[in-house]
């Protein structure tokens, strides 16, 4: 009798540490961007929790690194934590937050965990020194079924898509001033997951630095230096694009961050063809350009019809740079700023007329964004569209910086972490992240129209 009661006891015991448990709606293997619900569940009323996060994604040297985050709650009455509506005691993050715990994350130096992959992040429930539960949310950021093939006549370029008989509409990535074919090419697979057809167009391609010194360019074929890049490229890629089958040429889309939506906002000004256009961090005046070759202040970032477009010149940019040999932080918008103050009648020339544009825009910025003004930029482009009647919205998010592209769930806190300074602040960028992106996925939707499964 003695043994069985034991064995009953033993029985609660693991009834109730198993009760307590991680729940993440719709499910714990999602596409990145996908709205989640998470929730720590079948707590005592009043109990104090905390529920940690664990992951190691991959930073711009392709290294991976260890992030944490933690937060410390009071379950309600019902004995549930909502992190969307509830906010921590304390931790890593203030105010209901359900990325929270995502975009707090700091940087740690132990080793990364055995089987935690890049686009995994462990969440853990803790009470006191006991792990009450765990679970590992893996966020894809593409679908499996997505297809890749390379673009004759455009080196470097991919088309990206699901496969299907009915016909998608288009969009054409643009990447900024970090060049080659990387980002633009992550941002097509996330795109292409969400039913479009994605063009990831690389338009420049300088070498690196690598350990052992300058590593030759990725894509030699491109211009190695950011001086007078064609526009008129994307309407070479938007005659290819309505040649291919299975594509609707008819739905062709713009999406550029940085240069690259000072590249958008250019082509939509003078091409015709475009439907929807969305221009992250963008600039409203074409600037100089720079790069092995080129004088300071000589050339243009782009031209169109074999023309260089008016500039505005920088002022103090060599200055600026040698922060990345003596260690001192870069504020890459200083010299722009300074150059559009010391020249009033170049800006008026080199001005964007995005209000030539007759189609949809989003323009998204950052208040507080230190390589440029996108957010002042951005709410320039907006007034003037909004004069001449244009579709605009405009996000611009005042204390947030310059990395605003992507549905967010990873850390906002290694931004400003190296001598380039980003701008923004973790919380600012993290929410800026989370707001503007379903904004995005629904502007495309309303101005591109359906997308088939």
């Amino acid at each position: 009798m003695r043994r069985h009661a034991v064995v009953c006891l033993l029985s609660l015991a693991t009834l109730g540490a198993t009760a307590q448990r991680l729940a993440v709606s719709p499910g714990t293997e999602v596409l990145i961007g996908t709205p989640l619900a998470i929730s720590a569940v079948d707590l005592p009323p009043g109990a104090t929790v905390t529920v940690r996060s664990l992951m190691a994604p991959r930073g711009w040297g392709g290294q991976r690194s260890v992030y944490r985050a933690e937060a410390r709650f009071v379950a309600d009455a019902n004995g549930r934590v909502e992190l969307a509506t509830t906010a921590p005691q304390a931790g890593s993050y203030s105010g209901a937050d359900v990325q929270g715990l995502f975009w707090s994350a700091q940087p740690g130096r132990e080793p990364v965990p055995d089987g935690l992959a890049t686009d995994q992040v462990r969440l853990s429930l803790h009470q006191g020194d006991r792990e009450l539960a765990s679970t590992t949310l893996t966020l894809r950021r593409s679908d499996a079924a997505v297809q890749s093939s390379e673009v004759p006549g455009f080196p470097g370029a991919v088309l990206v898509r699901k496969p299907g008989h009915t016909p998608r509409p288009v969009l054409i990535a643009l990447g900024g001033s970090e060049g080659g074919s990387a980002t633009v090419k992550q941002a097509a697979a996330l795109w292409a997951a969400q039913g479009y057809a994605v063009l990831a167009l690389p338009y420049y391609s300088p070498g690196g630095w690598g350990p052992n010194g300058p590593t030759p360019p990725e894509i030699p074929q491109l211009p190695a230096a950011f001086a007078e890049i064609p526009v008129d490229r994307l309407e070479q890629a938007r005659a290819w694009l309505q040649q291919q089958p299975g594509l609707d040429a008819q739905r062709i889309g713009v999406i550029g961050v940085s240069k690259g939506a000072e590249l958008a906002l250019i082509a939509a000004s003078r091409l015709p063809g475009l439907r929807s256009v969305v221009a992250v961090v963008p600039s409203d005046v074409v600037w100089e350009g720079w790069g092995p070759g080129v004088a300071p202040g000589q050339k243009s970032s782009f031209s169109f019809n074999g023309q260089p477009l008016p500039f505005v010149p920088y002022k103090g940019f060599e200055e600026e740079m040698r922060g990345f040999s003596t260690g001192a932080a870069v504020h890459i918008r200083r010299p722009q700023d300074a150059g559009r103050a010391a020249h009033p009648d170049r800006v008026a020339l080199a001005r964007i007329p995005v209000e030539n544009y007759a189609g949809p825009l989003l323009v998204i910025g950052g208040g507080d964004d230190q390589v440029w003004d996108s957010g002042g930029m951005a709410q320039a482009i907006a007034t003037r569209r909004q004069a001449a009647g244009r579709d605009t919205v405009a996000l611009v998010y005042p204390q947030a910086g310059h990395a605003l592209s992507g549905p967010g769930w990873t850390p906002t806190t290694a931004f400003n972490l190296g001598p380039m300074k980003m701008g923004g602040q973790p919380a600012a960028d993290g929410r800026a992240l989370a707001d503007a992106w379903p904004k995005t996925v629904e502007f495309l939707r309303r101005t591109l129209g359906p997308v088939p499964d």
